[in-house]
């Protein structure tokens, strides 16, 4: 993934990563990026997807950790980044426990 410039996502970080400092979550692009695409509302979400373009979001979903989307956020970004045609949905990522 190419590398961002922290400050394009420092507005997202403030808004949606509450747990930590926005610089610190900066340092974290992948994840800011996967909450915005989880539960950003419509406009960040347009304006997330012309700053950092379709390959940068297909790139943070392929690379999902558990519990970074819900069911419905899910199977909504692989339709709308091409990535699954209709009830083709890869499974989310889970947790296997040994």
């Amino acid at each position: 993934m190419t590398p961002l410039d922290p400050t394009l996502l420092t507005p997202f970080a403030r808004k949606y990563i509450w747990w930590i400092t926005p610089e610190e979550a900066v340092t974290m692009p992948e994840r800011v990026v996967a909450q915005v695409m989880n539960i950003g509302d419509y406009d960040d979400i347009q304006t997330l997807a012309t700053l950092v373009g379709d390959d940068y979001l297909r790139a943070v979903l392929r690379q999902a950790e558990i519990g970074q989307f819900t069911p419905r956020s899910w199977v909504y970004w692989h339709y709308r980044l091409g990535l699954a045609a209709p009830d083709q949905v890869p499974p989310m990522p889970e947790r296997i426990l040994a």
